[in-house]
């Protein structure tokens, strides 16, 4: 377990909270491991009828931490990274998201995986993979252009710059956009009306709402995955997390 996940039982919403505001939440593999226990825990308890993932100090999450990334990387199926990864997407309760601040990499490519997404118009979401030297993780090369379409996921993936809450409303992966002193209190009411719904009713729908889709996102993941471990051997992840470090651009412009 690690501080810097906060469980919360309100009501019959488990909340789990990013809670590392120094770092603006960024993950570590302990965080990682906690929110996978999380989720499987709560999908076991009877009493949680859903799942809040949220961050204080309003921000969701600036991403992974890079210092704790280079020391721990997310190889093979059984790394903390992949656990949570695939217990997130293979929750069969409903999942809430209530973002503000920062969503950087997976905090946005978590969020496709949710089933309502509520953010506050401070938002800001990246996927700059690309721009580390690293291509798309969490089955968002295959998510992202089904909701948003071919040429609007490339803009987003290929450039890796932030875009905003209305933006990310645009493009299917934001229900709604409220003010950030507005967005708890939205998603609470969301998870308690959700609670209230039959539950054998709400897994069945959104196990048929995502059936069609789900082995396939499933082996882009696995694919994903195999580039991803590749490209953080490679020279151009290095030079990107170098030049991080010294506080510089990177220079790519002697790779092939």
């Amino acid at each position: 377990m690690t501080d810097d996940i906060q469980i919360k039982l309100e009501g019959r919403s488990l909340h789990i909270v990013m809670d590392r505001p120094k770092r603006k939440n960024a993950l570590t593999m302990a965080m990682y491991t906690a929110m996978a226990d999380a989720i499987n825990n709560a999908v076991e308890n009877d009493e949680v009828r859903n799942i809040v993932l949220r961050g204080e100090a309003d921000c969701f999450t600036s991403g992974n931490d890079l210092e704790d990334f280079m020391k721990n990387p997310p190889q093979g199926d059984d790394s903390p990274v992949a656990t949570f990864m695939r217990n997130l997407y293979n929750c069969p309760k409903p999942v809430l998201a209530a973002v503000d601040g920062d969503a950087v990499g997976i905090g946005t490519t978590m969020l496709l995986h949710c089933d309502l997404v509520y953010a506050a118009n401070t938002a800001r979401l990246q996927m700059p993979f690309v721009s580390l030297g690293l291509c798309p993780e969490y089955a968002s090369s295959y998510v992202l252009p089904r909701i948003c379409g071919h040429v609007k996921a490339s803009e987003l993936l290929l450039f890796g710059e932030p875009f905003d809450a209305q933006t990310a409303k645009e493009c299917g992966i934001v229900n709604e956009v409220v003010g950030s002193s507005e967005l708890l209190a939205l998603v609470t009411e969301k998870a308690n009306k959700l609670a209230k719904q039959p539950p054998a009713a709400i897994r069945a729908t959104k196990q048929l709402l995502r059936a069609p889709r789900r082995q396939e996102g499933a082996d882009v993941m696995d694919e994903e995955m195999v580039l991803f471990s590749k490209g953080l051997e490679g020279k151009e992840f290095m030079e990107a997390v170098t030049a991080f470090f010294e506080k510089r651009a990177p220079d790519f412009s002697s790779f092939n």
